[in-house]
């Protein structure tokens, strides 16, 4: 098949490879001038023969809408747009609606594989119209795992980004579970064997899993993990699982504190445990660390010290 592909980043630029490495037709268009093979999304329209199929792969929100609205006017009935960001579902739906306004078919898929992706393929879950799920199946399965595994028409419009909204969410907590094992393991006295130990587990336990292998190899590269700081990000599809949770009365502790945890992992000085800190000693008369004290440690190079070495 003939594909247009909007945004050739990290995954972006690698499903292209596994795209061409089947024998697919890929037209690639980024705003990088030395990883696109058009200049602009005029050219990569033109570049496509009728029906055509783009897929965007580009940050959610707003690039992704203003990208809706510039193919709404480049392409043409019965073409077929495939949303392969992280898209929130309720966005997939106004940009299907947009498009049916001129009869352009709408996908939203959720992708993910990460980097390993082009080795190992993409686990692909989309939503839409089965009739046109089946037209462009020829490039799910290039891009998904061999076998019988790793694509799921979830159902209608929506319902691939929602999918993968939860998956998300899940990764949190597992993320979380794990990091909260391994630091348990490093303040023991006892164990001195601590990726050792990890390793030990990604064979044969209930515990196994790809994100374990990776932290396993994580711990293969930095043993204390010195060269990374403690501070994480959220791509914002944890917040919307939470939010829906809450929408469906369904309770999602876990996913929850993993997505706080996050939160506090910014946080050079919680606000909110001064505060507890200030109760402590305003009730019961408990010590407290005085930021000049810290401060004056910091300068010296002291325990308190957040200077890099």
């Amino acid at each position: 098949m003939d594909i247009g592909l909007i945004g050739l980043g990290k995954m972006g630029a690698n499903m292209r490879e596994r795209l061409r490495n089947a024998g697919h037709r890929v037209v690639g268009y980024a705003r990088s001038p030395e990883l696109r093979d058009v200049a602009s999304l005029a050219e990569l329209v033109a570049a496509l023969p009728a029906p055509r199929v783009v897929w965007v792969m580009i940050p959610a929100g707003e690039p992704t809408r203003q990208t809706v609205l510039q193919l709404k006017e480049l392409l043409e009935p019965g073409d077929v747009v495939i949303e392969g960001g992280n898209s929130r579902y309720t966005d997939d739906q106004k940009n299907a609606a947009v498009l049916a306004e001129k009869g352009i078919h709408y996908l939203d898929c959720g992708v993910s594989g990460g980097i390993w992706g082009l080795k190992n393929g993409y686990a692909l879950m989309v939503g839409g119209d089965p009739e046109v799920v089946g037209k462009v199946k020829p490039v799910f399965d290039a891009l998904k795992p061999p076998g019988e595994t790793g694509f799921v028409h979830a159902g209608p419009v929506g319902a691939g980004h929602f999918a993968k909204m939860v998956h998300n969410g899940i990764e949190y907590g597992m993320m979380q579970a794990y990091a909260e094992g391994y630091e348990l393991l490093d303040a023991s006295e006892v164990v001195q064997d601590v990726p050792g130990v990890l390793k030990s587990w990604s064979t044969g336990t209930v515990v196994r899993s790809w994100l374990l292998d990776l932290l396993v190899l994580a711990l293969e590269q930095d043993p204390k993990l010195e060269e990374i700081k403690g501070y994480v990000n959220d791509s914002g599809e944890g917040r919307w699982t939470v939010e829906e949770a809450i929408n469906h009365s369904v309770p999602m502790p876990v996913i929850a504190a993993a997505l706080f945890a996050r939160f506090a992992s910014r946080q050079a000085d919680s606000p909110a445990m001064k505060a507890v800190a200030a109760l402590r000693n305003q009730f019961g008369g408990h010590a407290v660390t005085r930021a000049a004290a810290e401060a004056a440690e910091a300068g010296a190079g002291g325990p308190g010290s957040t200077t890099d070495t």
